[in-house]
């Protein structure tokens, strides 16, 4: 029985990472945005004023809650209410990851003096570079950028297109 679950378990972990790996690629830009038109100057300046122990459980808190939300999607789907789970899985997963996100940014130089946490994001750091050496990770970054690219071009002939004077047929 620990034959089949081993190979099984490693499966549904590298499902479960490259999951979460897409989900920080839209995520990061949300974030950015966020931090540009949003300034909480106050909130900012009291999560910086943390010191360590307490920046990792401010850190810790949006994935304690929010991460359950995972198996509530998941039985939402099984039980056929798949728009309900999709909505509740993107949802949760994205404002998640903007939130660690965020205060990753505002807390790294003092999570980084934590070892274990230094440690730990010193192997996720590898794994993503792993991941991100691999082939199949290239092939759907090549198809991310062509998508892209068509996308700017609509929109560059749709901007072009409404931009253009009105000439009257008398």
């Amino acid at each position: 029985m620990k034959r089949i679950l081993k190979p099984i378990t490693y499966f549904l972990a590298a499902v479960y990472f490259l999951v979460d790996a897409v989900f920080v690629a839209v995520a990061r830009p949300i974030s950015a945005w966020l931090a540009r038109h949003f300034e909480f100057k106050r909130l900012r300046a009291w999560i910086r004023s943390l010191p360590p122990y307490p920046s990792l459980a401010l850190f810790s808190v949006p994935v304690l809650i929010l991460e359950p939300i995972k198996p509530v999607a998941a039985y939402l789907v099984a039980t056929g209410q798949f728009l309900s789970g999709m909505v509740a899985f993107v949802g949760c997963e994205l404002l998640k990851l903007v939130l660690v996100e965020r205060l990753f940014h505002l807390t790294r130089d003092k999570l980084m003096r934590i070892p274990a946490f230094a440690w730990a994001y010193g192997k996720f750091t590898e794994m993503r570079a792993w991941l991100q050496a691999t082939e199949a990770w290239r092939a759907i970054r090549s198809l991310s950028h062509a998508a892209k690219d068509s996308v700017a071009r609509v929109r560059a002939r749709l901007a072009e297109s409404f931009s253009r004077p009105v000439t009257s047929r008398d």
